[in-house]
């Protein structure tokens, strides 16, 4: 293995779901950047390698991450992971991704397990186009403002949420975007007693209002409806083969033109020009 940054995925419930290539990649590299070390050690027990572990997560990133990119710059490899999925997807391995990056560093991101996904492909939502939002934030101006902005997003989103943040956040979707927006709610994921329960916003208020949740929760909110325009009256085709005979074409080319523009039937323009000049005449 050359120097450089690997992106290992881990299993996000079911440890067999570590693929032969994340194995081969932990048990090559010369040093694995854990989130949380202790998780990180149970895994690599269970796959039976020993390997030397060093801490990196959001609270030193800063400092560790410089540490880090020297060593692989001296010609070391490393195996970055997070506790759970793929590392960099709502995870402090996005700064070291960029400070490899930044110094020239190739990344090499393995694919592999992702609540995300997991999430969207079970959820019974659209999954055509999809956006990740992540976790909201803890301040609850800056939630709202997030919310905000998502409030005509028409694809699917996708959240990340906490047990004990998620009826707050439950009830900030439904007043941003009305009660009886779908959503699942997926939690459990690859576990003995995966659960994905398909309702309302409203309704999963009410439910978690009387049933306090457990586990971590993948939010799939199905996108705005698309907004409808409203269908041209009859005013408006009247009022376009006016303006067309005005500007100097014929009767004919004009209701075919306004009927073109309009998206109606020819022969209703038609009716409806017939009344206007009659209507004009009178």
């Amino acid at each position: 293995m050359s120097a450089m940054l690997y992106l290992v995925p881990t299993p996000i419930g079911n440890l067999g779901d570590i693929s032969l290539r994340c194995r081969e990649t932990l048990e090559n590299a010369d040093f694995i950047a854990a989130e949380d070390t202790r998780v990180t050690l149970k895994l690599l027990n269970h796959l039976g390698i020993k390997k030397n572990l060093v801490s990196y997560y959001e609270h030193n990133k800063a400092t560790q991450g410089s540490r880090i990119v020297e060593r692989i710059l001296a010609g070391e490899t490393c195996a970055l992971v997070s506790d759970a999925g793929s590392p960099a997807i709502s995870d402090p391995g996005e700064d070291l991704v960029k400070q490899c990056a930044a110094a020239g560093i190739p990344v090499c991101a393995i694919p592999g397990p992702c609540a995300a996904i997991t999430a969207l492909s079970i959820s019974g939502q659209a999954t055509g186009r999809f956006c990740f939002e992540g976790f909201l934030s803890t301040a609850k101006k800056s939630r709202r403002e997030h919310l905000d902005a998502l409030r005509k997003e028409q694809r699917t989103m996708i959240f990340y949420e906490a047990p004990h943040k998620l009826l707050t956040t439950l009830t900030d979707l439904r007043e941003v975007f009305g009660g009886d927006r779908p959503i699942s709610l997926c939690r459990e994921l690859t576990k003995l007693h995966e659960e994905v329960v398909r309702t309302t916003l409203a309704e999963a208020v009410t439910r978690y209002t009387e049933t306090p949740p457990k586990g971590e929760f993948v939010l799939i909110v199905a996108g705005a409806p698309a907004e409808q325009q409203e269908a041209p009256s009859e005013t408006d085709a009247a009022a376009r083969v006016s303006q067309l005979m005005a500007e100097g074409v014929s009767r004919k080319d004009a209701v075919k033109q306004a009927a073109k523009e309009l998206g109606l039937p020819k022969n209703v323009v038609y009716d409806i020009a017939l009344k206007g000049f009659d209507a004009e005449d009178n």
